[in-house]
C-alpha cells in the first residue's frame, strides 16, 4: 500500500535499507534527523518494497553544490533525495515516477533531479525513460539525473516528455467511460461527490496509479484515434441525475496506440498486451470472444482541477446536446475551453 509516513514511524532496521547504508556512509543518523518529515512508502503483504524522499530545494543555494549540478540543475529545483524500489519490471516504478512528477508540475519547479550510483542499472533505465537525462557524475561516483519539465522536446517521446503535451495541430476527442470504470482507471480524477470508500478501495491498486492506461470498448468510431491524439475523459452519468449536470469531463490523455481485433495474432496476444487495464482475464476473454474489441492505450496527462459538466459544454462550448457523446471530435475553441475553464496546470501545456 503505497502511503505517506513520518520518518520516525518508519523502521531503520528494516533490512529494505541495508543497501542505501552501505551506499552512503551516515545514512543512519541522516534518516534520525528526519524524523518528523514525510516519506511516500509502498507496502505489500506487510514489506517494505518502495522509499521516495523528496526536497524543495528553492530556498537554497547551489554553491555548495559540486559543478555538475550547479551547471545543469535550475534554483527552482525538487530534488528526490532518496529514492529506492524493490522488484524491477514491475509497475511500482512507474507509480513512484508518476508521483514525483505530478509533485514537480504541481509546485511549479523547472528541474527535478536525483543522483544514482551506475549499478542500480534498473532505476536508471526507468527514470531515463521518463525524461530524467544523465548530466555528469559526482565525486562520489554518483551520476546527475536531470528532468527539466518547463519545456518539451520535439525530438523525444511521449513517455521522456511526460506529462507535458504538445496540443497545435492534433485531433481531440471526447471518450466516454463509465463511472464504475472511470474510477478505477483514473483515481486522481474522482469527484468530490463520489463516496470515499470507493477511492479508498482503488487508490493503491497497481494498475490505477499508473502513468498508462489500457481501455477496452466497443465502438466503432475509435478506430480512428492515432498516436498523438488528445482525449477528454468524459466520465458518463452515474444515473443520481440527469446527464446534463452528473455527467463531466475530468482528465486529459494522449492517444499512445489503437488496436483492434485484426491486430492481434490470437487470442492470448490480446490478453498480454490488456493484462495492465483494469478489466478481468476473464471478461477481457469473452469480449474478445464475443465482440469486435478495440483497445486503447493512452497516457494520463492531467486531471482538471474542475470538471466541466455535460451542461456547461452544451452551453458554454458548443457542444451539440444530440451528438454521440460515447466518441465524438471536438475543436480546438471547444478543447481550449475545457482546459481553461478546468484550471489546469499551465505549464502542463506547452503550446
Amino acid at each position: 500500500m503505497m502511503q505517506y509516513k513520518k520518518f520516525n514511524e518508519i523502521d531503520l532496521d528494516d533490512v529494505f535499507f541495508d543497501s542505501l547504508k552501505n551506499d552512503y556512509p551516515g545514512f543512519d543518523d541522516w534518516f534520525k534527523k528526519k524524523a518528523d518529515e514525510m516519506a511516500c512508502v509502498l507496502y505489500e503483504d506487510e514489506k517494505l518494497q518502495a522509499f521516495l524522499y523528496t526536497k524543495d530545494e528553492r530556498t537554497e543555494s547551489l554553491e555548495k553544490e559540486e559543478d555538475v549540478i550547479k551547471n545543469n540543475v535550475d534554483q527552482n529545483r525538487l530534488k528526490v533525495g532518496t529514492f529506492k524500489i524493490e522488484a524491477a519490471g514491475t509497475t511500482r516504478g512507474e507509480r513512484f515516477i508518476k508521483k514525483i512528477v505530478d509533485e514537480g508540475i504541481a509546485g511549479s519547479y523547472k528541474n527535478i533531479y536525483m543522483t544514482i550510483f551506475p549499478k542500480h542499472k534498473h532505476l536508471i533505465k526507468l527514470v531515463e525513460t521518463y525524461g530524467f537525462e544523465l548530466k555528469g557524475d559526482k565525486k562520489n561516483g554518483e551520476g546527475v539525473y536531470v528532468k527539466d519539465i518547463s519545456r518539451l522536446r520535439d525530438d523525444k517521446d511521449q513517455n521522456f516528455n511526460f506529462p507535458l503535451l504538445s496540443i497545435k495541430d492534433k485531433k481531440k476527442y471526447i471518450l466516454s467511460i463509465y463511472p464504475i470504470f472511470h474510477t478505477r482507471l483514473f483515481p486522481d480524477s474522482i469527484l468530490k461527490n463520489e463516496e470515499s470508500y470507493k477511492y479508498n478501495l482503488v487508490k493503491d491498486v497497481s494498475v490505477t496509479n499508473t502513468i498508462h492506461k489500457i481501455y477496452i470498448c466497443f465502438m466503432n468510431d475509435t478506430k480512428i484515434l492515432k498516436k498523438g491524439d488528445i482525449v477528454c475523459i468524459y466520465r458518463t452519468s452515474d444515473n443520481l441525475g440527469p446527464a446534463y449536470y452528473r455527467s463531466v469531463v475530468t482528465s486529459i490523455c494522449q492517444v499512445e496506440e489503437v488496436k483492434t481485433k485484426a491486430n492481434f495474432v490470437d487470442i492470448d496476444d490480446y490478453l498480454q498486451f490488456t493484462k495492465k487495464s483494469i478489466f478481468n482475464e476473464k471478461d477481457r476473454a469473452d469480449w474478445y470472444r464475443k465482440r469486435d474489441v478495440i483497445v486503447i492505450k493512452m497516457t494520463y496527462n492531467i486531471a482538471l482541477t474542475n470538471k466541466l459538466t455535460r451542461g456547461y459544454m452544451i452551453d458554454n462550448l458548443g457542444i451539440s446536446s444530440s451528438s454521440y457523446w460515447g466518441f465524438m471530435e471536438i475543436t480546438d475553441k471547444q478543447f481550449d475551453g475545457i482546459i481553461k475553464k478546468g484550471e489546469i496546470y499551465e505549464n502542463i501545456i506547452v503550446d
